[in-house]
């Protein structure tokens, strides 16, 4: 079995790092390329860089910012914020991006993951799942959580596996920056019936937490922001912790 990977987020709106509750209440945490290079030296396995203004007039200064990371990080990254094309997923990879994510357009077109996947190999493709639990069913939402939709959060992730997604990147928006914990049952119901990796994101409040989700929710990677930006524990004493307690991690 692959060791466990620990993957910083960071969520980009006018070229800073933000973060916030719910992706609400947003407050500027950094330089995402500063950020980037601490992680990658302190540790990280992999980056996730998130452009959550995505709104086209955006899409010029997040390209050069991808440029810039390519640059500086010398660790795989993966980017996404409105990618609604392939065209906008060969100017991310071809301005240095390891790989891309897509959601809310995963969403309004599936077609959109298969054509990525066939044109350049589900490695490069993650598809970003966000969803709720409403009335005990886990619903797929988009626009950051804002909007929920008819699609059941299984059905979802096994439809994204079958176009070509390369790994499912799940975000509990009950929890998200809530440093609660992850829905560990959920993800590991995910995890059973996926054949490729999933990364749990939304909740990471502490390192048990993180070891939950890999020992109980059988995740493949743990995506964690709030305890990293805020200084709570750095990841390479959360790879110590975790190793301490059994869990194989990337050294």
């Amino acid at each position: 079995m692959p060791a466990k990977r620990i993957i910083p987020c960071l969520d980009v709106k006018n070229g800073r790092t933000v973060k916030g509750i719910n992706f609400e209440g947003l407050v500027d945490v950094g330089d995402p390329v500063e950020l980037g290079a601490r992680y990658a030296s302190d540790g990280a396995d992999e980056l996730v860089y998130l452009d959550i203004s995505a709104s086209r007039e955006d899409r010029t200064t997040f390209t050069s910012l991808v440029e810039r990371i390519a640059d500086r990080i010398n660790i795989p990254f993966t980017v996404g914020g409105g990618i609604r094309s392939i065209d906008d997923a060969a100017r991310l990879l071809d301005a240095g991006a390891d790989k891309i994510t897509v959601n809310s357009a995963a969403v309004a077109r599936p077609q959109l993951v298969s054509e990525i996947a066939a044109r350049y190999g589900s490695q490069f493709i993650v598809v970003a799942v966000d969803a709720r639990c409403i009335d005990g069913v886990w619903r797929i939402t988009t626009h950051g959580g804002s909007r929920p939709t008819d699609h059941e959060l299984m059905a979802w992730v096994t439809e994204m596996e079958s176009r070509g997604a390369g790994e499912i990147m799940f975000t509990s928006m009950d929890h998200d920056g809530t440093r609660s914990g992850y829905p560990c049952s959920t993800f590991a119901r995910m995890a059973e019936i996926l054949r490729i990796p999933v990364i749990a994101s939304g909740g990471a409040g502490s390192v048990d937490d993180i070891a939950d989700v890999f020992r109980l929710g059988k995740a493949d990677a743990a995506l964690a922001a709030s305890i990293f930006h805020y200084g709570q524990i750095t990841i390479a004493h959360l790879k110590d912790r975790l190793a301490e307690k059994g869990i194989d991690v990337r050294r």
